[in-house]
């Protein structure tokens, strides 16, 4: 594959190039011997063109939809917008977030900020503090080689500022953007705990001169038994933060954007509501949403939780994924199994439902009536019926699934499906 740094490349193009084989789930054996571009050209229906089950599949239009949904909203609410990559690992995804107006993409961990530059990301927002000095050494030869590369990652505490210096001092030749995280309470995740254990952080980068202080950031969710009240007070006080150390000058001073960072999937709303109150500052502040689960969305967990259920005049969201199974045990009228289970479905955030029943006869789709998934196996969902006839051997059983980011880590290329069925695209994940 053609690397990043090659500019005549564009390595997320180069995907199509790939070979069609056994390490993807789901693909038409026929296909052996294709390359991905090749087998997307010829644009085959999904049930009828070869595809084996269980395989899970993207909707077209409503991948396109929460795309446009969400570039809209932080447009709307003047944001600049981070989505978490960490969700899907698709390059492919991550070029089609950047074309809706993302300003980066972040990150959880090294490995994933690697995957990025080797797709060419020039933005990275790392959530977590980043006291590995390998990674560190990577991220500084990265800065190194290319001017236009902008890292910026989380500190949290004096002696991961003391470590990070220690790995960067001689090898950075530029010193690594960094936010102070502020943590959600005791009981919470991440973050320094308190205000002052906040400033104490804030100085020791300021004793440094491998980092350089540009923000501070969070993470919402994590309230204690998070509701509109907690979580907007808690972002309140990160806005206020920003607010003081401002001020007191703790900023570096070559700056061209304080950076203010917060919001996942669930509290976006209360994101832009906080932010837009933040008062002018010393310099352009860079509002930075983190949102990552809605491009694709789901059938359980997220569905409860979006913003936009307390705001539908905003938009909404629609469910991406759909897992294709097949039944193939019918042992009495209440039971059948069908051949997908927790090697290929999320389960963390719930059982999955059953959407849709496509009969194997006559290709024939129905709502899924009756069908209730109950409990998974390593290759099995076990299925309860209200009927003998609900679901026969044979048929394929259309399953909803909660969590996108247990999803996609299970699926290497997944098919893109029109409304029709037939099959246009592949998005190649890398976990």
């Amino acid at each position: 594959m053609a690397t990043a740094s090659d500019p005549a490349s564009d390595p997320v193009k180069d995907l199509a190039d790939e070979p069609v084989d056994h390490r993807f789930k789901g693909l038409p054996p026929d296909a052996q011997g294709l390359t991905v571009g090749q087998l997307a050209a010829q644009r085959r229906d999904l049930h009828t063109g070869g595809f084996t089950t269980p395989v899970l599949t993207l909707d077209a239009d409503a991948l396109e939809h929460n795309l446009t949904a969400l570039g809209h909203y932080a447009a709307r609410h003047r944001l600049a917008f981070a989505p978490h990559g960490k969700t899907c690992m698709a390059p492919q995804l991550f070029r089609r977030q950047l074309d809706h107006g993302a300003w980066g993409i972040t990150a959880a961990v090294p490995h994933q900020a690697r995957v990025y530059r080797a797709f060419g990301i020039s933005r990275i927002f790392l959530a977590n503090e980043l006291v590995d000095p390998a990674a560190l050494r990577w991220v500084a030869a990265e800065l190194a080689a290319d001017p236009d590369f902008r890292f910026i990652c989380y500190v949290d505490s004096v002696r991961g500022v003391e470590l990070m210096d220690r790995a960067l001092t001689g090898h950075a030749p530029r010193p690594l953007d960094v936010v102070v995280e502020l943590g959600a309470g005791e009981g919470a995740r991440t973050g320094a705990r308190t205000e002052e254990d906040c400033r104490a952080v804030a100085d020791a980068v300021a004793a440094t001169t491998t980092l350089r202080l540009v923000g501070t950031g969070g993470y919402e969710a994590e309230v204690p038994g998070a509701d509109p009240e907690s979580v907007h007070a808690y972002l309140g006080r990160l806005t206020a933060l920003a607010v003081e150390f401002d001020r007191a000058g703790r900023f570096a001073a070559d700056l061209d954007e304080i950076v203010v960072s917060a919001g996942g999937s669930a509290w976006f709303d209360a994101v832009a509501d906080v932010f837009a109150e933040l008062p002018a500052l010393s310099r352009p502040v860079l509002k930075l949403l983190r949102s990552g689960a809605y491009v694709s969305h789901d059938h359980g967990w997220y569905t409860r939780l979006t913003p936009f259920n307390r705001h539908p005049d905003e938009g909404g969201l629609r469910p991406a994924f759909r897992l294709w199974t097949q039944v193939v045990s019918r042992p009495s009228p209440t039971q059948a199994f069908v051949n997908a289970g927790k090697r290929d479905i999320a389960y963390d955030l719930g059982l999955p439902e059953a959407e849709l029943v496509r009969d194997a006869l006559t290709g024939e789709e129905r709502p899924a009536t009756g069908v209730r998934v109950v409990k998974l196996s390593d290759q099995h969902a076990w299925l309860e019926t209200d009927t003998a006839d609900d679901v026969r051997v044979g048929d394929w059983v259309a399953l909803g699934m909660s969590h996108p980011c247990t999803i996609f880590e299970k699926w290497p290329l997944i098919p893109v499906v029109e409304a029709d069925g037939t099959v246009t695209d592949y998005v190649r994940t890398f976990f």
